[in-house]
């Protein structure tokens, strides 16, 4: 007996995801936790138009979802007051980078980020042997002309930049992104990650044309749509780019329930002002419990906040490990200097309430370990 004959770029990668999950940590807890304020997602949950149009499908599951997303990209297209050939919808941003990765990437080709962003977008460059080259954060901002500069030195056929950022939430403003992508090196492509672009201050979403053959911007219903689990997700781009991803995407990897909620969530414009009034709410409250116990709560254009412990990686990973010892899930940047962040999502009042009766024990156990 043998065991496959696997490529020399599988054998050369490790067997891990990015991400730990709850789940996956409440089974070696063994316990569930009393608040999930770590993966970013809503939950306050999807429109209720949604769930009875998912509800709905579940008795029509039994057909494949439609392979070109027609009603959801029509939709969408209206939408943005773009064509329907700037559309293109995946499993997710995540699932949209991996097809991206993969028409582009090469072995040895060279791709620009930050030091410390979305670990996913890494995770698909080591997948196609791409070359990661990584700039650091400024002032816990993504930095676009080091990006832009970094990308020209090495002959960058993608840069990735997330706005507003995940881990940090911080943000640049469209005009900001669209005056900076004038040193953006020809030939290269910017991915722009709009995950939480929902959640930030009028003015933030960069107004490109969507037929620019620079950018590919991504949105999700993952955040504020409250659909994570479904895992919808959408790129804008010049129809060229967008008609490439029918040659490497699962043209039936769209689930047929989640196109239904997704096309019922983006018709309720009601529903996504409630939810942004309510993480408005949260961030403010999640600042206030940072104050409460003399932390500083990092500006936030996103569902989550940023806190910095006020000193190292080493403390703030001991206060991460206190809260989920008493069941509280955050996460925490994973580069230096942000690494002395832990990131706190928006949670319900009673979640809320936990992480605040936590923090406190949280802190002093960090600070009597590391004394």
């Amino acid at each position: 007996m043998t065991d496959p004959r696997y490529t020399p770029l599988a054998l050369s990668l490790p067997a891990t995801v990015p991400f730990v999950g709850p789940e996956t940590q409440e089974r070696l807890r063994g316990a569930p936790f009393v608040a999930r304020l770590g993966a970013n997602e809503s939950v306050f949950g999807p429109s209720p138009h949604a769930i009875q149009a998912m509800r709905a499908a579940a008795g029509e599951i039994w057909m494949y979802g439609d392979p070109e997303n027609h009603d959801l990209r029509r939709t969408l297209a209206h939408h943005h007051g773009v064509g329907v050939e700037n559309i293109v919808v995946g499993e997710g941003i995540d699932g949209l980078l991996g097809y991206l990765v993969r028409l582009l990437i090469g072995p040895g080709d060279a791709v620009v980020t930050s030091d410390g962003a979305y670990p996913t977008f890494n995770y698909h460059v080591a997948g196609f042997w791409g070359a990661l080259h990584k700039v650091p954060y400024r002032n816990d901002h993504e930095d676009p002309a080091a990006l832009f500069a970094k990308a020209a030195e090495v002959g960058a056929k993608l840069v990735y930049l997330a706005n507003p950022d995940n881990p940090m939430g911080s943000w640049h403003s469209g005009a900001d992104i669209m005056a900076a992508m004038e040193a953006l090196p020809a030939g290269c492509l910017l991915v722009l990650d709009e995950a939480y672009v929902e959640c930030a201050p009028e003015g933030t979403a960069a107004l490109v044309a969507a037929d620019d053959p620079r950018i590919i911007r991504m949105r999700t219903f993952s955040k504020v749509y409250g659909m994570a689990g479904a895992r919808v997700g959408y790129a804008i781009a010049a129809p060229g780019l967008i008609l490439a991803f029918n040659k490497v995407r699962n043209h039936f990897g769209m689930n047929r329930a989640a196109q239904a909620g997704a096309l019922a969530a983006q018709r309720d414009a009601d529903w996504l002002a409630q939810i942004q009034a309510q993480i408005t709410e949260a961030r403010e409250r999640i600042g206030q419990i940072a104050r409460d116990n003399g932390l500083e709560p990092l500006p936030s254009a996103t569902n989550f906040v940023a806190i910095d412990c006020g000193r190292d990686g080493e403390f703030a990973k001991a206060v991460l490990d206190a809260l989920v010892a008493q069941g509280i899930f955050v996460r925490m940047p994973f580069a230096a200097p942000q690494n002395r962040c832990i990131r706190v999502s928006c949670g319900t009042a009673s979640d809320l309430q936990a992480f605040a009766a936590a923090l406190p024990k949280a802190l002093a156990g960090a600070a009597s370990i590391l004394a």
